[in-house]
């Protein structure tokens, strides 16, 4: 299986930390009265969404889905520095399609993934969740932005100070299709001012609007509810009524 994260892997917790300031309270807040039942963490990546999700729901079992091995890495090592988390993540290498997961599900989480997934993958992932959210359960995702396939000027898209070292990752992308993008990711690691490490990856991402995504939900069945504050992408998901 490609790993599309092996050379970044270690740089990712770090610098994806100060994006969860905006969507943690958000999630929190739209999971804390989730239906009963398992839960599931999409594309779990460091365990950022991981703890989160326990800290909000207290007693949930959670099945931690992740298929790089260097994210993961990153992942265990989160749950396993936390007595609670050890008790109730389960931690699966897979993709969320070949996951061996339990029947009926009270919650999915799915935060920065869905690009990862083409479409015939997300209209599996609409069909698990029309068979498995138990009743009253509900997915909650983001939508990250463009949804239209423009090329985006390189800039910096985060840097964090760790020690004497400075970690910083640049972003571009260019449309490749209608439908897809290809981001441009240079991972920068200074010591002072000098460059002491620098990586370079491509990964694909899959466009998805709004429209688009009502669209494939309501043919499988579900409802897509928008969360409040808007700025954030940020949806609900849910059965649609018999």
């Amino acid at each position: 299986m490609n790993d599309e994260y092996a050379e970044s892997a270690e740089f990712i917790d770090l610098l994806i930390s100060p994006f969860w300031n905006g969507l943690a309270p958000a999630l929190a807040e739209a999971i804390k009265t989730a239906a009963p039942g398992p839960v599931v963490d999409v594309g779990a990546g460091s365990g950022c969404g991981t703890a989160v999700i326990a800290d909000a729901i207290p007693e949930a079992e959670i099945f931690a889905v992740e298929p790089s091995a260097g994210l993961r890495t990153a992942l265990l090592a989160r749950v396993n520095a936390d007595d609670s988390l050890r008790e109730r993540v389960t931690v699966l290498p897979d993709k969320l399609l070949a996951a061996d997961l339990p029947e009926q599900l009270g919650l999915v989480i799915a935060m920065n993934v869905i690009g990862h997934f083409s479409p015939t993958e997300r209209q599996a992932f609409w069909d698990l969740l029309a068979t498995r959210l138990a009743p009253g359960g509900q997915a909650v995702l983001n939508l990250q932005p463009p949804s239209e396939p423009v090329d985006i000027p390189e800039a910096v898209a985060a840097t964090r100070q760790v020690g004497r070292r400075r970690y910083e990752v640049r972003a571009r992308a260019r449309a490749t299709s209608d439908t897809m993008l290809t981001w441009h990711m240079t991972y920068r690691t200074h010591q002072g001012e000098t460059l002491v490490d620098e990586r370079a990856l491509n990964y694909t991402w899959h466009l998805v609007s709004e429209s688009v995504l009502h669209d494939e939900l309501a043919r499988a069945g579900l409802r897509l509810h928008t969360m409040e504050p808007t700025d954030l992408g940020m949806f609900t998901i849910t059965r649609a009524p018999a």
